[in-house]
Parts: structure tokens; C-alpha cells; sequence
């Protein structure tokens, strides 16, 4: 019986769905989005979030139970190629292939104020010419660009419902500091 088990199988067997969102989780810490089928997304957020919940915990037991996850495992030998040394080789890979480095020195770090919710999901118009699949878009939440809408409002925000312009509190209070010091200056 299948009682309490919420996973999504995907038409596959576990070890191949396993190895699957594995694979797609290492494409998301790599490339920062991924676009794959909604369903496939939504089983992908579920273990993208937790590789973050592991990382901003960041002890050497999470990392490899992190690496466990991801299978991936650390690469230490890189022989000489094409006059490149293998201390540059390990280098590049670690920059650019390393998922369990960069998941711990990278991402973690920029979600470490938020609770969760670290993934969205974009649904994408149409559906695949193949199958007909809903397709969407798997990327990282950017805090960044939340903090830039936070902080400066919209033009529509400053407009009543007519279109006319409408002064902020902080708009306020910024034209009256000069009439004070008018004020001041006459008095004096």
C-alpha cells in the first residue's frame, strides 16, 4: 500500500527517477535555470531545496551527504593536457562543474536570511510539439532582483486611480524640510 507516499514517479523506476533529478538539479546549480516539463519541475524544486537546506548548514557531514544526493563525487586526478597542468585543470573544474562547492560557497550563502522557497517555477506558453507536455522554466529565486522592486516603486505606484501623480510620505516630508529651513532662516 501506498500510504503517505506523496512522489511523483514520473513513469519511471525510483533508481532511474532518483538518478534523473539528480542529474537535473546538477544542470540547475549549474547553469541557474533549467526548462523541462512541469511535472518534472515540480519533482525537481522539491530536492533542489533541500540540497540548499543542506547547504546552508555547510558542516562536512552535509556536504557529502549533499555529494551523496547529487552523486557527485570530488575528482582529484587531472593529468597534464595540450601543455594545460592539472593543477589548472582541477581548478576550471572546480569553478565551473564542482555542483557540491558551488551549492555550499555560492548558493547557500545568497538564501542564508531566507526560510525557503529558493526555486521558481515559470510555466512556458504551449505545450511540446512531441507529446503535447506543459513545459516550464526551473531557475533560482533571485534575491537581488526582489530587493530592486522592493526598493524603488513602480510610476504606476505613484498614481491615484485617475493617472494623476501622487506624493509618497517620503515626498512629503522631503518638501517640507526646506520650507522649515526658510522658516528658520527668517525667524533668525
Amino acid at each position: 500500500m501506498r500510504h503517505r507516499i506523496r512522489t511523483a514517479k514520473l513513469g519511471r523506476t525510483g533508481e532511474h527517477r532518483n538518478a534523473m533529478l539528480a542529474n537535473m538539479v546538477c544542470s540547475l546549480i549549474e547553469q541557474k535555470e533549467i526548462t523541462t516539463t512541469l511535472a518534472k519541475a515540480k519533482a525537481a524544486r522539491v530536492v533542489a531545496e533541500k540540497m540548499v537546506t543542506l547547504g546552508k548548514r555547510g558542516t562536512l557531514h552535509h556536504r557529502r551527504l549533499a555529494a551523496a544526493r547529487l552523486r557527485a563525487p570530488q575528482r582529484r586526478f587531472f593529468p597534464r593536457a595540450k601543455g594545460v597542468s592539472g593543477k589548472q585543470l582541477r581548478e576550471q573544474w572546480s569553478r565551473e562543474h564542482d555542483v557540491v562547492r558551488i551549492l555550499f560557497d555560492e548558493i547557500a550563502p545568497s538564501f542564508q536570511d531566507r526560510m525557503g522557497g529558493y526555486t521558481r517555477i515559470i510555466k512556458l506558453a504551449g505545450a511540446r510539439k512531441g507529446d503535447g507536455a506543459q513545459m516550464a522554466i526551473l531557475k533560482w529565486v533571485d534575491e537581488t532582483l526582489e530587493e530592486k522592486t522592493k526598493a524603488s516603486p513602480t510610476p504606476a505606484a505613484n498614481q491615484d486611480k485617475a493617472g494623476e501623480p501622487v506624493q509618497t510620505t517620503e515626498q512629503v516630508e522631503l518638501a517640507e524640510e526646506p520650507a522649515a529651513a526658510e522658516e528658520s532662516k527668517e525667524k533668525k
